[in-house]
């Protein structure tokens, strides 16, 4: 790279190497302890090359059966007897070995899901081994969780995940699981699936009985098999609300329990004394971390009209500063969309947008010629009505939306069938908690955005879904309560 490219603001490629990684060519399912054999299998690939990763199983009703009969097993026959103080020792032992693995598990990461390798390295894998050490902590403690009552295990979970988040949505539902004296068996998605393998390994490592989680792979049709299964005593799902819907359907009268963590359109509202610059780096971190694959994303954008050129063009500014490109490039600041699918999804909504009227701008960042790719992209003169401002787009796009009062900020805010999350940005305390307050959403940050800590339970209303995961509110959907 020449002088001149450093002085423009370009910067030297900064890879992170993949060779100290360990990823096998096909993977089977590891049930009872074991890797089963799979009668069927499916590729997982890295969307940022479309070049194939590794062959992975694709779980039928055989593999299904049986890992829910060696979850049963492990249940009835060890973990659930086990002490709490023992399940602790296996956690934090699992935590360790993630601390130890945190390299590797980064790479793959970002190499299975197209996330850039800063985020996977310094969020996703710091939070999956905090998950397990917060919750091995809690182990021996569940009777000081719920005063005055007497906790128990419900017995076997079954766990479908998503693929943004993949081994950190792995944390957040087996962790505490296990601390509460559950067994586990577990169904990552479709196109993420490596590192949920890869922790299986680790989990073999750590000398965990066997049976106590399973990790079983496969599209849409293994997860539905595994949330019908008649010995499964709970559903724990975080995905579409469209799945949600479906998945509330099929327990309803069995008497299992269920948490859903769905979908979310969240509201950014930045009054105008809001410290700006402060705020334009909250909402290029409340949209396009992750390329706005999270379901909490502040894709709604609710500028107070007195500063909203002023701000507008910050952010235009700042946003044609975000590196798009290789996962692995420490430089990167949005990777590669998820899939090919999902590239669809997004531009079919941006296309929407273009016809309803509002007005797109996107920066000027080039894409890799293969892969999957979406340019940082805003929409300003935004209607209620568009369905950019009402459907989620899980993708990096805003919608931008003004505002005159408090009380018409909130309005529209809550005008939407999502409630996850929001955040409000302004130098007063008092505006802080009224809007805050006011907002329907069941996380909501002040002067910052998408912040996330193991103590701290989250979650959502209305069509975001039902249940709370982290803190003591999470340890509460994992026993039962006398």
């Amino acid at each position: 790279m020449s002088n001149h490219s450093f002085l423009s603001g370009g910067f030297a490629p900064a890879p992170e190497s993949a060779d100290h990684i360990d990823i096998k060519q096909s993977y089977d399912h590891f049930i009872g302890g074991k890797w089963v054999k799979a009668s069927a299998r499916r590729t997982t690939i890295n969307p940022a090359t479309e070049a194939v990763i590794a062959e992975v199983g694709e779980a039928g009703k055989r593999e299904i059966n049986a890992a829910v009969k060696a979850a049963r097993k492990a249940y009835d026959g060890v973990w659930g007897q086990m002490s709490g103080a023992e399940r602790g020792k296996y956690l934090y032992r699992i935590a360790r070995l993630i601390q130890e693995r945190a390299r590797e598990l980064a790479v793959i990461e970002s190499m299975d899901g197209g996330k850039p390798i800063r985020e996977s390295r310094d969020i996703d894998i710091p939070l999956v081994a905090a998950h397990f050490f917060y919750h091995a902590g809690w182990a021996d403690k569940l009777e000081y969780a719920f005063p005055g009552r007497t906790p128990s295990s419900i017995g076997v979970v079954g766990q479908v995940i998503p693929w943004n988040f993949p081994l950190l949505m792995a944390a957040w539902k087996i962790a505490p699981a296990l601390a509460c004296g559950n067994t586990v068996v577990l169904k990552p998605a479709e196109t993420t699936p490596l590192t949920a393998l890869k922790l299986a390994e680790l989990l073999e490592d750590a000398g965990l009985p066997p049976g106590v989680v399973n990790v079983v792979t496969g599209g849409g049709e293994t997860g539905k098999l595994l949330v019908e299964h008649p010995d499964v005593d709970k559903v724990a799902f975080t995905g579409s609300t469209e799945v949600g819907k479906a998945i509330r359907r099929s327990v309803a009268g069995t008497g299992k329990r269920f948490t859903l963590e769905l979908g979310g359109k969240a509201a950014n509202i930045v009054f105008e004394d809001a410290a700006l610059n402060q705020a334009v780096e909250g909402i290029v971190n409340g949209i396009f971390f992750n390329q706005g694959h999270v379901c909490c994303a502040g894709s709604r954008l609710f500028v107070q009209e007195s500063i909203a050129d002023s701000l507008v063009r910050k952010l235009q500014k700042r946003m044609e500063t975000l590196v798009v490109g290789d996962p692995l490039d420490k430089n990167t600041d949005i990777g590669a969309i998820n899939s090919k699918e999902q590239l669809t999804r997004i531009k079919e909504l941006v296309k929407c947008g273009d016809e309803e009227g509002a007005c797109r701008w996107e920066t000027g960042a080039k894409l890799p010629r293969k892969g999957f790719w979406f340019k940082p992209t805003l929409f300003t003169d935004c209607a209620q009505s568009h369905r950019i401002v009402q459907e989620e787009i899980f993708g990096p796009v805003l919608a931008i939306q003004t505002f005159r009062t408090p009380k018409e900020a909130i309005e529209k805010a809550n005008n939407t069938p999502y409630g996850l999350s929001g955040g409000v940005w302004s130098d007063k305390g008092s505006k802080v908690f009224k809007v805050g307050s006011a907002l329907r959403a069941g996380v909501v940050w002040a002067n910052t955005f998408n912040k996330f800590d193991p103590t701290s339970p989250f979650g959502g209303y209305q069509e975001s879904g039902i249940g709370r995961e982290g803190g003591v509110h999470g340890l509460g959907a994992y026993v039962n309560l006398s």
